[in-house]
This record gives structure tokens, sequence and C-alpha cells, in this order.
């Protein structure tokens, strides 16, 4: 078998791998709340996220994709042996699924994508060196870690507000929830 394809053999069992991670830590995370509260029945939550997981990725993923792919390390230092790319990568792919199982197991909700450019920014320091890491863009991915809750919890404040001002605490919730809604 030749080389290339004992490396695309690789990525694919290694993709799979963090995709299985994938599956068993962001869509827990997603769907817990819906199955928690009996909302959905976990076949639902499956059927619901295979859909939406695959929909968001196919629709709205190239430009995150973009970014993991070639916006976190300089490899121009590397053209003349794209191997250590090769195996840099992969050895990515491994280390991110290998944490995703490890967290999944311990009940740790996780981001994959922490995961992943951790992974990545860990590979480019070792095999390529410090230089390689485009560290202005990993201070912009690691602001808006910071920033996305805050943003996603003010966002529920205030949708909860109302919800809560405009039919819950009136005298008739169900007939305001019809007008609202």
């Amino acid at each position: 078998m030749e080389y290339g394809m004992i490396f695309i053999v690789l990525a694919c069992v290694f993709g799979f791998f963090m995709a299985w991670g994938v599956g068993a830590n962001d869509v827990a995370n997603a769907m817990g709340t819906s199955v928690g509260s009996k909302a959905i029945t976990v076949k639902q939550a499956i059927i619901i996220a295979v859909f939406f997981e695959f929909a968001g990725a196919f629709l709205a993923g190239g430009q995150v994709t973009a970014t993991i792919r070639k916006g976190i390390i300089e490899t121009s230092s590397i053209s003349s042996s794209p191997e250590i790319l090769v195996y840099g990568m992969l050895a990515s792919l491994l280390a991110a699924g290998i944490w995703l199982l490890v967290a999944s197991r311990l009940g740790w909700p996780v981001s994959t994508t922490h995961t992943i450019v951790g992974a990545i920014v860990g590979f480019a320091m070792v095999g390529i060196g410090v230089d390689a890491v485009k560290w202005g863009k990993i201070g912009s991915i690691v602001s808006s870690w910071v920033v996305s809750p805050v943003l996603a919890g003010s966002i529920a404040y205030a949708l909860f507000f109302s919800v809560q001002k405009l039919i819950l605490g009136t005298t008739d919730p169900l007939k305001n929830a019809k007008r609202y809604v």
C-alpha cells in the first residue's frame, strides 16, 4: 500500500474517532437539557442532532473549518517538508479524539473546538516551532471563548426576562403566549 493511501486511511480513522468524540460530548451538551427535562426522548434527540449537526457543518461550517485548517499555524517554513504537516495534523486529530474520549468518560462537558485548536497549537510548537503559531489569531479565538458565554448568558437573560414579564408573570399566561408567539 502506498504511503498516501495509509495517510488517508489514518486520517479517516482518526477523523471518525474525533467525530465520535463530538457526538459523545458536544451533542450531549446540546441535547442534555431537552432530554433531561423530558421534552424529547433520547431517540428523538439523536435524530434531531444527526440532522442539525450535519446541516450546520454542511451549510455554515466552512469559515470555522478554514480557520482550523489554515488560520492557526503558519506552514510556509515547512513547505519543503509537507509530511511534517501531515504527521502533525494526524497527531492533532488523534490527540483531540483521545481527550474527548477521556472527558466524555469522566462526564466533563468540553468543547471540541478548544480541543482541536489546542492540539494543533501543541503540534505546531513542537513540530515546527513556537513562531509558527499565529498568536494573534489564537488571541482572537480565545477571546471569542470568553465573550461567547457572556453574550449567550446575556441574551438568555433578556429572553427569559421578557418571557417572564410578558407571559409567565401575567394573569392569563396562555392568552399572552398565543399573543406573543
